[in-house]
């Protein structure tokens, strides 16, 4: 997790700092599968059924503590929980779109 007084003063390379914010094996996967709109928990978990509850929960937070998704939590019963991208996750768009385009053409047509 990178929050915003820590990556401010060490970063000097942007890229590195993309990387520290949604690099690993998830992040991106979870950004992209909130791309469309906002999701429940179980919603993302059932897009991603590799992933555990407690990773799901915990990259779930760290992108909340960064500014990229945005957690709502309704007081209803049974209790409802919706995520989404803010602004800045959203910013993230074009990029998810590349690797996804990137993706298709250079790992799914060779399989």
């Amino acid at each position: 997790m990178v929050t915003k007084d820590d990556k401010i003063p060490e970063i000097k390379c942007p890229v590195t700092g993309l990387i520290q914010l949604i690099g690993g094996k998830w992040k991106p996967i979870i950004l992209y599968c909130l791309k469309p709109g906002k999701k429940r928990f179980g919603e993302i978990s059932a897009r991603i059924p590799t992933i555990s509850r407690k990773v799901l929960t915990e990259q779930l937070k760290e992108l909340e503590l960064d500014g990229l998704i945005s957690r709502a939590q309704f007081k209803e019963i049974p209790p409802r929980v919706e995520y989404s991208l803010t602004e800045l996750g959203k910013s993230l768009s074009p990029l998810l779109l590349e690797m996804e385009k990137w993706g298709t053409e250079n790992i799914l047509k060779h399989q």
